[in-house]
């Protein structure tokens, strides 16, 4: 069965350009010009992915985010965002999207980054779950769950697929090239700014300081570690 692909974007050339590539990509399309109808449809559809144009009529791109993610909806999301929009790529990734591109964008690239997403987001899960223990920070990869201390912690998809591949690497330097090419899973030159984003975002979570972090460190000039509390 095709992937359903929930395009939205209130200029119809863009629609236009999406539509094209996706279903030439061998997606099934469907299309909202406004963040209602985004809204109204991906909670009354299942679809595999949503491309989500930030600057919309009606409700603009972050408040759909925020009320999907609000209403338990977790189809991954990738923002359209224009270059110089820096706030709101990271508050959209602070939402729960999943990824962003920026406009203007090659179709090649946006293709590969929604077969990326949709690559992560089909993995089966095992009979048995393996844990990673780092000092009281527990990850469960297979699960999509991790504890501090004995409680559960909340994150997004990507926010825990990079905690997850981190804590896989416990005390291995990885460069943010690395964790692009692993985590988000792109073959071409990508924006290392969406790394330090997630990352920050993951120090919020599971460090009491994020700015002493005990467990995910900086190691400057070559990327971050995630290691052993050591106090």
């Amino acid at each position: 069965m095709k992937k359903k692909i929930l395009i939205v974007d209130d200029e119809q050339s863009i629609v236009t350009l999406l539509t094209y590539n996706m279903e030439n990509a061998g997606y099934e399309t469907d299309v909202a010009f406004d963040g209602e109808e985004a809204i109204s449809k991906a909670m009354a559809n299942p679809y595999d992915l949503m491309i989500l144009d930030l600057m919309l009529p009606e409700v603009d791109g972050l408040e759909v985010c925020k009320t999907l993610r609000q209403n338990k909806v977790h189809t991954p999301i990738l923002i359209l965002t224009a270059k110089e929009d820096e706030f709101d790529k990271i508050l959209g990734l602070e939402l729960g999207a999943d990824d962003y591109i920026t406009k203007p964008f090659s179709p090649r690239e946006i293709v590969a980054r929604v077969k990326a997403i949709l690559r992560r987001v089909r993995q089966p899960i095992p009979e048995q779950y393996t844990a990673y223990e780092i000092g009281e920070l527990v990850v469960y990869p297979d699960k999509y769950e991790a504890t501090l201390a004995g409680e559960a912690l909340a994150f997004t998809r990507k926010e825990f697929e990079l905690l997850a591949y981190f804590a896989k690497h416990t005390g291995i330097v990885l460069s943010r090239d690395q964790l692009l090419a692993q985590v988000w899973d792109y073959d071409f030159a990508g924006d290392t700014r969406i790394v330090d984003v997630h990352v920050s975002r993951l120090r919020d979570k599971i460090e009491e300081n994020s700015k002493k972090p005990l467990y995910l460190k900086t190691v400057h000039g070559l990327g971050y570690k995630m290691e052993e509390p050591t106090s």
